[in-house]
């Protein structure tokens, strides 16, 4: 297992990678796992360490209890800040939702409880959303006086469209997993009881498909979204081209053809 000593590297995060799931718990329930500027850079660091790891298939991101994935980014340490020191925190919110997209693996949120402000703007960096019953999300910013500063005014309507998303911002309401799950926020929603279990059910699938094809897929997917679609459609045929010239390609479908039952098993070559 990697990340033997993650407690002491990453005090506010719990880090560990066994069978190519990578899982990011950030560790703060006391602050419902608020976001500081430490935190983010501790999050970007190991994103970026686990980036480098080709054994990692998959990576699934959490809060640790029950009440919240993360709550929002840190009031406390907002409050006082000038101009400059709001511009530079928001780009490392920024930074780290480009790297959440930019990974060769793909990430899941595993949201168990409040996902607001900048926690909403972290699960719309991930691939994948799964809440459970008892999650809420929002972008609550302006009954603060300020807007989203990670993302929340873009990520969040390449997800749900620009009216949700203007509904979202300038009511500064928030929703509940249901709601969420109907205007695409979240792609599905399961009891709190089972959510963890249910997200590691889908994380062992993906592993247990091809990594290279997985993260040919994912840059695909994520590339094609801001340009026309006929440059969008040269790149799937580049990333599908690309896939030919692996081992995993060429076991995938040997193995297929002499038995379409067999369980394939993939080396990421």
């Amino acid at each position: 297992m990697l990340f033997a000593s993650a407690a002491m590297e990453h005090p506010s995060l719990e880090v560990s990678v066994e069978r190519g799931i990578a899982r990011i718990t950030i560790n703060r329930p006391e602050k419902l796992n608020a976001l500081t500027a430490a935190v983010i850079t501790e999050l970007t660091r190991v994103l970026s360490q686990l980036d480098a790891d080709r054994h990692v298939r998959v990576a699934i991101l959490s809060g640790a209890g029950d009440k919240a994935f993360v709550a929002g980014a840190d009031i406390g340490e907002m409050a006082t800040m000038t101009s400059d020191q709001a511009r530079a925190f928001a780009q490392t919110g920024h930074m780290l939702g480009d790297l959440l997209e930019s990974v060769h693996f793909p990430v899941i949120a595993q949201v168990q409880g409040f996902a607001l402000g900048g926690g909403c703007e972290l699960a719309c960096g991930c691939d994948l959303v799964y809440a459970g019953e008892r999650a809420k999300f929002g972008q609550p910013e302006v009954g603060l006086g300020v807007i989203p500063g990670f993302g929340g005014t873009q990520r969040l309507q390449r997800r749900v469209g620009i009216g949700k998303c203007r509904e979202l911002v300038l009511r500064g309401h928030i929703i509940d997993a249901a709601t969420a799950g109907q205007i695409g926020l979240v792609e599905q929603v399961f009891p709190h009881d089972t959510l963890a279990a249910e997200v590691t059910k889908i994380a062992e699938g993906i592993a247990s498909h091809a990594p290279i094809a997985i993260s040919q897929a994912k840059r695909a997917i994520q590339a094609g979204q801001d340009v026309p679609l006929a440059v969008a459609n040269q790149m799937e045929i580049q990333a599908f081209a690309m896939c030919f010239s692996t081992e995993d390609q060429k076991s995938g479908m040997a193995a297929f053809l002499a038995n379409p039952k067999t369980p394939r098993v993939f080396q990421g070559k």
